[in-house]
């Protein structure tokens, strides 16, 4: 059983909420309206609320499940006291037409989960990001069913990113190694394997055959931000 504290309670947040307590994991949850805002979050989960700055504390593994924009405005402390064995996910994607706007570094080229490690002050293991919500919640499968959806973790740390890929096993998904957060830019928006629920085989393939460079799509334009259902 791992202490995870989950930052964001939203589509991904809130659906790793669920699937970490019913895996047996001791969870904390926090955002930015505050504890009260989760209480039926709490009730449905057992998972207990508490502030973001709380969701440190005692915690063995950090989950950061906010919009990309909105990871600049988390507390700059608050990994400030956090113990060197602490691990941090990254779950967040760069949606610059639709919802982040323009983030300079990211359209220079820095990988999104680069970019989320210098706002924190923290190193992060990417993962998570690869999958809607409705498919993270419903599609596990135990170990070795055929045709289980893997999901691709990035990160420098190996032991921390060995970690997270039982976490992933956990919740009913393969883990697949993605290399380093240098390389997490194969797993990014735009990617061969982003949104696709492919099986272990099929994440390594489209990580093999992912480009470096953003397309059109993915990236920003003079009039971003617009919404997601009139990007900009």
């Amino acid at each position: 059983m791992a202490k995870i504290g989950i930052i964001g309670s939203g589509n991904i947040g809130g659906t790793l909420t669920r699937l970490f307590t019913k895996a047996g994991h001791d969870v904390t949850v926090a955002n930015s309206r505050g504890p009260a805002s989760l209480a039926d979050l709490a009730r449905e989960t057992g998972a207990r609320p508490v502030t973001v700055a709380e969701t440190v504390q005692n915690s063995e593994i950090v989950v950061v499940a906010v919009p990309m924009a909105l990871v600049s405005s988390l507390p700059k402390d608050l990994f400030r006291d956090a113990p060197a064995h602490l691990i941090v996910i990254d779950t967040s994607n760069y949606y610059p037409r639709q919802r982040d706007g323009l983030i300079e570094q990211i359209e220079a080229g820095m990988t999104e989960s680069g970019w989320v490690e210098r706002q924190l002050g923290q190193p992060v293991i990417k993962a998570f990001n690869t999958i809607n919500a409705k498919n993270l919640l419903n599609k596990g499968k135990p170990g070795g069913d055929a045709g289980r959806v893997a999901l691709a973790v990035a990160g420098n740390d190996a032991q921390a990113k060995a970690t997270v890929m039982q976490l992933v096993e956990d919740i009913g998904f393969d883990g697949v190694d993605a290399g380093t957060i240098d390389q997490s830019w194969r797993q990014q928006p735009g990617s061969p394997g982003y949104l696709k629920d492919y099986d272990a085989a099929g994440v390594r393939q489209a990580l093999a055959e992912a480009t470096e460079a953003r397309t059109p799509d993915w990236r920003a334009t003079p009039n971003s931000r617009g919404t997601y259902a009139s990007p900009a």
